[in-house]
Parts: C-alpha cells; structure tokens; sequence
C-alpha cells in the first residue's frame, strides 16, 4: 500500500517572519513602511513619525492601541511588523534595590541588563552592547565569556524598554523618572561595535521619544583610541575610561587591550574628545584590587598621569566572582587613596557596591544560562551513554 504525503499544507501554514519595527531609527522605520507597501512614499515620514510617538513615548507593544491610526492602516501594519520585546528568561532584584534582567535576543544570544536607583539624577541602566566581550581584563566576570556576536541597536533600545516596562515608566515621563541615565557598562566594548551603539543613541535621545539627554549617557570603554573621536562625534555622549593602572606595566595584565593602545597613546585621544571641557569631563573607572594597584604612590601617579585633562575618578571596590583571585582593597585603603586625589582637586567618589547579592556589580555580568547550558549538555550526554545499559 503506498502512501503519498501531501506537503502543501505545511508549507502554506508557515508562520511568517515579521519585522520588528520597535528599535528602528526613523528612517529605517520609514523606509520599512515604503518598502512593505504599507504607506505611500509621501506619506512614509509622516507615518514614521506617528509610529514613532506609540513606540518609543508610549512604549505600545500592540499596533491596535495606536487609536489615532486607521484601523485599516493598523491591520496591515500588523500583518508586516511586530512590535514584541525580547523574551525576559530571568529577573532578580537585589536587597538594595538594583534589579537585573537576563534577556534573550534569540535563541543562544542572551545578555544581561542591570538598573541601579539612586544613581545619577534618579537611577541608572547599565546595557549591554556585545554578547560576551574580547578583551579579557583579568578582574572582569564578563571577560571571561567569550564574544558571541555584536548586538544590533534593535537589541540595545529594547534593553531599555524592558526595563521601562519593568519600572512601568510608559508614557515617557518628563518629570520625577525612575530612569533618567544610560551606562554602556554591561556586557562588551561599545566601541568596538560603534555603529549600533549610535545608532541607539539617537533613538534613545530623541525628544519624542525616550527623551534621555546625550548628557545623561555615558559609554564607557577600555581605550579603543581610533574610535574615540568617532564616538564623540557621533553620538555626543559623556565618555568614560576603564583605566584601573597608572603605568603601562600593570595595564597590560589588567587590561590587555592597553598592548595595542598603551596609556600615552590613550590619553592624548583623550585630550582630543570632542566637546571635552569642565562641563563635560571624563570619568576614570579605577577599580580597587588589594595590594596591586591601591597604594599612594599609585594615587600620586594618577593624580599626574591625569593632569590637564577634566575628569573626575570613580573608585570602584572590587567585586569578586566565582574563580577570581582578586580581592577588593581595605576600606581604609580605599579611603586613604581617594583622599590623595581629593587634596589635589578631583572628585573622587568611592562607588557604593550595589547588586552584589544576585551578581549584577560592576565586572560580575556574565550570562548565568551559558553555565546552565553546558550543564544541560553534560547531563543529557551522561543519560544518553547510559541509556543502552538501562535497557538492555
């Protein structure tokens, strides 16, 4: 008896991918809407910019709330586009408040996001720009992940509409916000995925939107010198340096990348940041790590190394992690540092550890379900080795 299978209904029942319209830039977003036949050209800026206001003020989800749009209009935006986020796999809140979300992108792409109160003008995110990161800084959780990929700037925005989501901060509010400063802090080097990173500035900054101020983001990187300028330019935002050593000898262990650009070469690119002055300074990240950077005569040669240059320096007490064999400064060898940077002039805050309980401190991100993954991998390896055994 032969039997014929009828394939055509498979096919016809696929699920069609849709386009997620909610990280676009506006031209992008208009350009999505020309090309699905969704709007006419002429109209497409218009439209573009409606849509704009639902997603990025509103922060819809669902193209039937857009009430000021035809319905017509909404039904064939919805069967072109979504506007869904990302899948939330796991959110923990620490005892002091700070909460982190682990995000899947896609399958196997996931990152970690963390929102401290109290930092800034109210609270601070910390996004992530890359899965993984290159760098290797040997006192960095992160850096022991291995790069997986860049993310797009569709996947930076939407790290922090979740997080709106989370604070329920829809519609944008322009007054007493929960959220009111972004760190490029997370996972990855922002620099070395520049394009993405300004791109999601600018959506993030637009006034009819998000609405947070380029002086309210900060990216931070370890010392890509070539981009430096280009950041500068580009996106406008506060620069912040991880530096963590004084002379080329010990940055080289701690931050390896200080190989291919030492600290001469860095700080003239520094010096050369556009729009760098008193009202915008740059942040020097120095973290604490007992008897190899915090002594006084390290202080004096960070006091010398930075002369000139606008700054102020957040000292970082050291957030241990599975597996390190680091250890954070004495209090009172933090203190007794921080008070040599004070006498010579610079503000030098002694940055409160916050989210350490659930591992969201600076330096602990790393994606927990990389771990579990591998795990999950032994385990079924081991049942599938042992499964002749169990049923012979």
């Amino acid at each position: 008896m032969g039997v014929t299978l009828d394939l055509s209904r498979g096919a016809a029942s696929a699920t069609p991918v849709l386009t997620n319209l909610s990280g676009m830039t506006r031209k992008a977003l208009a350009d999505a809407l020309i090309a699905a036949e969704v709007v006419r050209p002429e109209k497409a800026k218009m439209r573009a910019s409606q849509l704009w206001r639902w997603i990025h003020h509103y922060g819809v989800t669902d193209f039937a709330a857009m009430t000021d749009v035809a319905k017509e209009t909404r039904a064939a935006l919805a069967e072109k586009f979504t506007l869904v986020r990302p899948e939330v796999v796991e959110r923990q809140v620490s005892k002091d408040g700070t909460r982190k979300w682990l995000i899947r992108m896609a399958p196997g792409i996931e990152v970690e996001t963390v929102y401290i109160p109290d930092v800034g003008r109210s609270g601070a995110l910390c996004v992530s720009s890359q899965v993984g990161c290159t760098l290797n800084c040997t006192f960095c959780h992160t850096g022991t992940q291995a790069l997986v990929r860049n993310l797009t700037a569709a996947e930076i925005v939407a790290q922090v509409q979740v997080a709106r989501d989370d604070l329920g901060e829809w519609p944008s509010p322009k007054e007493d916000r929960r959220l009111s400063n972004i760190v490029f802090m997370g996972m990855g080097e922002p620099l070395y995925n520049l394009d993405n990173v300004a791109d999601a500035i600018d959506i993030i900054a637009d006034n009819e939107g998000i609405a947070i101020s380029r002086r309210r983001i900060t990216v931070s990187t370890s010392g890509v010198v070539p981009e430096l300028k280009a950041l500068g330019e580009r996106t406008q935002a506060m620069l912040a340096i991880s530096l963590h050593a004084t002379n080329d000898e010990l940055r080289n262990v701690l931050v390896p990348l200080n190989k291919k650009y030492p600290i001469a070469e860095l700080m003239a690119g520094i010096r050369g940041y556009p729009g760098l002055g008193n009202a915008r300074r740059v942040t020097f990240e120095y973290v604490m790590l007992k008897g190899v950077n915090d002594s006084p005569a390290e202080a004096k040669a960070l006091v010398q190394l930075l002369k000139g240059i606008p700054s102020k320096i957040n000292l970082i007490p050291f957030n241990p992690w599975p597996g390190t064999d680091y250890q954070c400064s004495d209090w009172k060898t933090i203190e007794a540092f921080a008070a040599v940077l004070n006498r010579a002039g610079y503000a030098s805050p002694i940055r409160t550890p916050r989210g350490r309980d659930i591992l969201a401190a600076c330096g602990q991100l790393k994606s927990e379900s990389e771990k579990l993954r591998a795990s999950a991998r032994r385990k079924l390896a081991a049942e599938a080795a042992a499964a002749p055994e169990e049923t012979a």
